[in-house]
């Protein structure tokens, strides 16, 4: 990808910009967050990524259940993708449902009326190699042919961002970054960038927001940076339903409360008496890993670009995720 985003107007693209492309309406003023918050919580859990894992879903109500008050919980998006089958497929919808939610890339071209092209929507970076890209793009595919009339329609009526109040904190909960549903000025590279970090230092006054907790790219990270326009945090959970770590086999959600966590969390900070932590989550890897080998064999998309980081972790450390800000 040149520059930030390839931007792409909700019309039929080539097939060799599909998932590399930012389609237009993916992208929202950064001011859009200066506006009253959605709700007010106690306890937030913001879980990205979960991708299809059913085990996942109920290693959140498990951690949930533990806390002293019930958390507000928040997919952020993704919560789709490897459930490829119309049962699977409603099940991870009746367990979101209950819950408020954001659609991530996956969800909006699912619910897409036309196929515009846009393929998984993911707006891949140069980095990510073609063969990862065409095959995310046929994962979105079948994907698509699982969801029904009204799964899709509830999709499409999603928001792409909230903005939540937490003691006296103001969170703005993404899927991707401030500006675009799949923006990737949140992964941990751009935000140790210091080219890049002049973006970083206005976000955060224009948008009136002092912590802001995203997904989308797959990794986790906490930075937190001390502007002269202000201080702002930024806390993307990776992933809730794969491994984010080099050998191991648990999620990570965020979670961003007025208490101290009763788990330890992996790592975190406090702000204005605010905890702002990652949390494990330690799903059902058995359960999860057969489902997933009897919807993708060896020689499929998915198990070709994840099988590997599901039983192994990808190449990333809890060192690169909790790293101090410049």
């Amino acid at each position: 990808m040149t520059g930030i985003l390839r931007a792409l107007a909700p019309t039929a693209a080539d097939a060799a910009s599909a998932g590399r492309i930012c389609p237009i309406d993916y992208n929202y003023p950064t001011a859009v967050f200066a506006r009253p918050p959605d709700f007010a919580a106690e306890t937030l859990y913001v879980v990205g990524g979960l991708y299809g894992n059913l085990a996942a879903l109920t290693a959140v109500d498990t951690l949930a259940a533990a806390e002293r008050v019930r958390p507000t919980i928040v997919f952020n998006g993704d919560f789709h993708w490897f459930d490829a089958e119309p049962d699977w497929f409603d099940a991870i919808e009746q367990g979101v449902a209950p819950h408020r939610a954001l659609r991530g890339n996956v969800e909006t071209e699912i619910a897409r009326a036309d196929d515009i092209g846009a393929g998984c929507g993911c707006a891949y970076p140069d980095h990510v190699g073609e063969d990862i890209v065409r095959r995310s793009n046929e994962i979105l595919a079948q994907l698509r042919a699982s969801a029904s009339p009204v799964a899709r329609a509830r999709q499409r009526a999603l928001p792409m961002h909230l903005v939540a109040q937490i003691g006296s904190v103001r969170v703005g909960i993404v899927h991707g970054d401030a500006c675009a549903l799949a923006g990737w000025r949140f992964a941990q590279d751009y935000l140790d960038d210091p080219k890049r970090q002049h973006w970083l230092s206005d976000i955060g006054s224009a948008a009136q927001i002092d912590v802001f907790a995203s997904t989308h790219t797959c990794l986790a990270a906490l930075r937190d940076f001390a502007w002269p326009a202000g201080r702002l945090t930024v806390i993307n959970n990776g992933a809730a339903g794969m491994p984010n770590f080099s050998g191991t086999r648990f999620g990570v959600i965020t979670r961003i409360a007025c208490s101290p966590s009763p788990c330890p969390p992996l790592y975190g900070l406090q702000r204005d008496g605010v905890h702002i932590d990652a949390l494990a989550l330690d799903y059902d890897q058995r359960a999860f890993l057969g489902r997933f080998l009897a919807r993708w064999p060896q020689g499929s998309p998915a198990h070709a670009s994840y099988y590997r980081r599901i039983v192994e972790g990808p190449d990333y450390t809890l060192a690169q995720a909790r790293a101090a800000a410049p």
